[in-house]
């Protein structure tokens, strides 16, 4: 089901599709894009938690629930999207799963390939999704902004599904970057370091280190992941940001390992 909240003025921002939006930083981005103006569609696999994202401060938001492992969902959604909006100026490719932290040879196919169809089949159906409504619509051109990881660059330890996977968003951040530029379609990415979200709560007795020790972690306000997102979203297509980190600034991760 679509439905669209707010009350507002559609937004002179543009229009944004962010993936995964119905909790942590997907919720955060959405709405910093929609108090600045954007209008936004919502996607995620469950209906309430986008509901809830839509009921934060939004100009104008669609709620949209998508599965973006199947490509007949991914297309469902940017068709509601032109249906409501008539564009797509913004895709925010969040949308991300893990594995569970267990030993390589104790990874089992089903969980491996379940993290590979959300992180890295998913992105891609979106981002192709979004490619071709931007090269077609006038004016032509938009933005995507992949969400990679601290871990595109480098692992935690009992990691591999993840880490494969976002070190391959990096690879599909560059691909669309080059393929984008003759239909001024820019592409660039956001690597996080432990933002505070739902997902970090876990954080809080300790996370596995290099040397086999558990660590408490600093963490960032996830409101400033919101504030970088933003910033690169505003650009005129003329310039882009090609790579982003932000992170926790004692975090691990310069010397991890």
């Amino acid at each position: 089901m679509t439905e669209i909240a707010g009350n507002h003025k559609a937004g002179t921002a543009g229009v944004a599709v962010v993936t995964g939006a119905g909790s942590g930083i997907g919720r955060a981005v959405a709405r910093e894009l929609a108090a600045a103006g954007w209008r936004v569609a919502l996607a995620g696999r469950r209906e309430e938690p986008l509901r809830a994202t839509a009921a934060g401060p939004a100009a104008e938001a669609a709620v949209i629930p998508t599965d973006v492992t199947r490509p007949e969902a991914v297309d469902a959604l940017f068709s509601a999207v032109l249906d409501r909006f008539g564009r797509v100026d913004l895709l925010f490719n969040n949308a991300g799963a893990g594995a569970p932290a267990v030993a390589l040879d104790e990874l089992t196919y089903d969980q491996w390939r379940s993290v590979v169809d959300v992180n890295l089949t998913g992105a891609f159906l979106c981002a192709q999704a979004a490619f071709r409504v931007m090269r077609a619509q006038d004016p032509q051109g938009g933005r995507i902004i992949n969400n990679g990881s601290i871990s595109a660059h480098t692992p935690r330890p009992l990691s591999i599904a993840y880490t494969a996977t976002k070190h391959a968003v990096t690879g599909l951040t560059k691909s669309l970057s080059l393929d984008g530029r003759p239909y001024r379609i820019a592409c660039g990415q956001i690597d996080i370091g432990n933002a505070a979200t739902e997902m970090t709560e876990r954080m809080a007795a300790g996370t596995l280190q290099a040397n086999g020790r558990l660590m408490t972690e600093p963490l960032m306000d996830v409101a400033d992941v919101a504030r970088t997102v933003l910033h690169m979203a505003s650009l005129p297509l003329e310039a882009n940001v090609q790579f982003a980190t932000v992170m926790a600034t004692s975090m691990p991760y310069i010397g991890r390992g």
